[in-house]
């Protein structure tokens, strides 16, 4: 089936119907009407695969996509254009173009965290940029899943842009195929299975990774406010966020006047017994309950702790000071777990933080400017924010990507339409003049060619 489809994308492809620009506005233009028609019908599936509150799935997943769709079909005439590039004064006469290329059939591999989102972002770009696309939704939402091919089926003709659900072994099977494109989102460990797969084809990718996102909390900071603002980002989504904070790293000498402000900010949310609370998602299935679990282990837990595997419930928790090589903070967490761990000094803050692999985020809390300003120079990472979390995402105009093991490219925007098409540059040569000096024989002419030559740098 899977070779089939492909298949039948190569072919329709071939036609040219996908690069015509008022075709691709339409489809966008039919996509946005059946998403706004349907956004209950979303958030009730989202809320459906792991108790997502309605108020989130619009923020974070219903409204960010509309959003794209709007910002895209309003520009696409003009992110199409050719763009018209100044010429080398060695091709002189000629005029300089770029142009977008849709790559042809691609594939989008979408997660479970974010199942709506980020299945549909990529689509959309992909679609604006004139390309054919199959998209493999994760398999532990699968009431979201269902509804991302119910809208899909609607909208799209299956050659142009179909949905392909199942496990491991239909991802291995997509995977094993030549694609012109391949854009994943998910963990590190998945992400290598991608790019050695794409490898054999020389495919190239966009990889969505993640990683530990540290937070540091400085003496200067505003202590409630931050608190406040860390809560609302590590707790989103129960935590189930690529760049939520992973671990804090907080001066000494505020950890427990952050402590107390954190705990009065979770009650203020969740209220004290957030297992009741609407507004606080599940964890989305019994593998990652227990693996988050196993974290709480010997651990001292000064906030929350609580679990409840039969409703995947894990309560919003801080460990005070763990030991670098317990559980929790060997990789990404993934869940309402948040390590917090005391320094006096920048030099503590390096060792920590150079223990691990470039993350997708980093967060500084801090009203010294040039010491938020050196430590987010300093170290290297996918993007972050000052004196809050998380909300870097939801500019357009701001790449979204890892950088080394958090991930390869960006997008998002008039970036997610570059990330879907190839740039191709094309000359145009004038023919009323022909300089004779870069043709053979070339005897006598290395001394003015070397003149020129510098005299054009």
């Amino acid at each position: 089936m899977i070779p089939e489809l492909l298949q039948l994308q190569k072919d329709y492809f071939k036609t040219g119907e996908t690069k015509s620009i008022a075709y691709r506005k339409q489809l966008l233009k039919q996509l946005k009407v059946e998403l706004v028609k349907r956004e209950s019908e979303i958030t009730s599936a989202l809320h459906n695969d792991f108790k997502k509150p309605v108020f989130e799935s619009v923020i974070s997943e219903t409204a960010n996509v509309i959003a794209e769709l709007d910002l895209t079909i309003s520009k696409l005439a003009e992110w199409t254009k050719p763009k018209r590039i100044v010429p080398s004064l060695l091709n002189f006469p000629s005029s300089d173009k770029i142009y977008s290329e849709p790559y042809g059939t691609v594939l989008i591999i979408s997660p479970w965290n974010y199942p709506y989102q980020l299945a549909f972002v990529p689509l959309i770009a992909a679609i604006a940029a004139g390309n054919t696309a199959v998209i493999k939704p994760s398999e532990l939402t699968s009431n979201t899943s269902k509804t991302i091919y119910d809208i899909i089926t609607t909208v799209f003709k299956p050659e142009h842009a179909s949905v392909v659900e199942g496990g491991i072994s239909v991802s291995s099977t997509l995977l094993s195929q030549r694609w012109d494109y391949i854009f994943f989102t998910g963990s590190v460990s998945v992400g290598k299975i991608v790019a050695k797969a794409a490898a054999e084809h020389l495919t190239p990718t966009t990889l969505e990774l993640g990683g530990k996102n540290p937070c540091i909390i400085d003496e200067t900071a505003n202590i409630k406010l931050s608190a406040k603002r860390i809560v609302w980002g590590k707790f989103l989504n129960a935590g189930q966020t690529c760049i939520a904070p992973d671990y804090i790293l907080i001066h000494k000498d505020v950890k427990q006047r952050f402590y107390d402000a954190f705990k009065t900010e979770i009650e203020l949310a969740y209220s004290k017994n957030p297992m009741q609370s609407e507004d606080f998602a599940r964890i989305v299935n019994s593998k990652n309950f227990d693996r988050l679990e196993r974290m709480l282990r010997n651990e001292n837990c000064v906030i929350g702790g609580k679990t409840n595997a039969g409703t995947l419930y894990i309560s919003p928790t801080v460990i005070d000071e763990p030991k670098l090589d317990s559980e929790v903070m060997k990789d990404e967490i993934f869940g309402p777990i948040l390590p917090v761990i005391s320094y006096t000094n920048d030099t503590e803050i390096d060792n920590i933080v150079s223990t691990y692999d470039k993350p997708l985020s980093l967060y500084v809390f801090s009203t010294n400017s040039a010491k938020s300003k050196k430590w987010v120079q300093t170290y290297s990472f996918g993007g972050g924010a000052i004196n809050d979390t998380v909300i870097h995402f939801a500019n357009h105009k701001l790449p979204f990507g890892g950088v080394g093991n958090s991930g390869i490219g960006a997008y998002h925007g008039k970036l997610s339409f570059d990330t879907f098409s190839h740039k191709k540059g094309i000359v145009k040569k004038g023919n009323w003049l022909d300089l004779p000096f870069r043709y053979a024989p070339y005897k006598g002419k290395l001394k003015l060619i070397k003149i020129i030559l510098k005299w054009l740098q």
